[in-house]
């Protein structure tokens, strides 16, 4: 299979949403849609980060297959994702040294190393089991994860503790091993840590799927199966509640689902209708995706490091436009720049790929 426009495309929309909802101008004062969730339920924020996750597993079917067709090796192809996780991996880690270097603090996990690891542990079960051992795994993840959180009796608290921030399975797995390097607005749970890695994998593996019926041009499939996924997901949710911070399953099936649905949307308008010039600057972000949201938390930080960001907004954005309403435009402009940078490195022929 060619490159796929609306898969570009549905990857630079998301990318792109991922800049708006990390550089406001303020967090504070921003629209509720574009800020997470406090706890259980979701906004549209809290479906970007599961999206981006389950477009690496339809790119990667789509990769893979392709040359798996033309006789690769899959030793080979796996030591390459092994090699490209481990590489954004460690591109999340060095933006957290950023600027401090303090390497006693420094958090350890994140965006991108939780996209790292998830690439490296989806492809190795793509690439290793059936489409039936790719499923029964997400089955084993998704109900081995519920039934530690709500049954393992977590010393000092209890079992099944998931409505508190604190005393549940994963964070207090997350302070065991990484007391001292975890998230910096909590410092004793992370939204990416540990435990919840692996109900993430599912993401990606349920984006894999979502490509092998793609692939097979299976498009009733794929709605069928978003449908589906969304259905269960919040049956799941009545009793294991969706929530981002502890990736629980219920919120990797409603995720996944809604993913399939968007893209599905974004595949009909893009390929089969046509209507592809509103696509164009989705297109160019999806294809440099990485360089994009590495640059944009750069910038983010020099921003943040010069002092420019709080003078931007305190002499600027908050006083031409109600403070909501600036913080958007503040995030708006972020983006902007992004596209622009897209744009020029898509006229330069560049792909930035690791």
């Amino acid at each position: 299979m060619n490159r796929l426009l609306s898969l570009d495309v549905f990857r630079g929309m998301t990318v792109a949403f991922m800049i708006l909802v990390n550089a406001p101008g303020a967090s504070g004062v921003a629209y509720g849609p574009l800020r997470h969730v406090d706890w259980h339920g979701w906004t549209p924020t809290d479906l970007v980060f599961p999206f981006f996750l389950w477009i690496v597993g339809v790119a990667m079917t789509l990769s893979f297959d392709a040359r798996l067709a033309k006789g690769a090796d899959r030793t080979t192809l796996w030591k390459h994702a092994l090699r490209r996780g481990a590489i954004i991996f460690l591109i999340g880690f060095l933006l957290n040294l950023v600027p401090k270097f303090d390497f006693e603090n420094v958090r350890i996990l994140g965006v991108l190393q939780r996209i790292g690891l998830c690439y490296m542990i989806g492809s190795t079960l793509y690439l290793f089991l059936s489409l039936r051992g790719q499923i029964i795994s997400i089955l084993v993840l998704l109900i081995g994860y519920w039934a530690l959180m709500t049954h393992y009796p977590v010393p000092g608290y209890g079992p099944g503790l998931i409505d508190e921030k604190v005393g549940n399975f994963a964070q207090w797995i997350d302070f065991q091993i990484l007391e001292g390097h975890m998230w910096s607005s909590s410092k004793v749970w992370d939204p990416e840590g540990i435990p919840s890695t692996f109900p993430a994998v599912c993401n990606v593996l349920l984006g894999a799927i979502a490509g092998w019926f793609l692939r097979r041009k299976q498009m009733n499939v794929l709605v069928a199966m978003g449908v589906t996924l969304v259905i269960l997901g919040q049956l799941w949710n009545l009793f294991f509640p969706i929530n981002k911070a502890l990736w629980t399953s219920s919120f990797v099936l409603f995720t996944c689902g809604m993913a399939t649905l968007m893209f599905y949307l974004v595949w009909w308008i893009v390929d089969v209708q046509g209507f592809q010039t509103w696509s164009r600057p989705f297109q160019f972000m999806g294809m440099n995706a990485l360089a994009a949201f590495v640059g944009s938390g750069i910038l983010s930080r020099i921003l943040s490091m010069t002092g420019a960001h709080k003078w931007l907004w305190e002499n600027v954005y908050s006083t031409i436009v109600s403070p909501a309403f600036g913080s958007l435009l503040f995030s708006l402009s972020h983006v902007l720049i992004f596209l622009l940078l897209s744009w020029w490195l898509w006229r330069k022929k560049i792909l930035i790929r690791v």
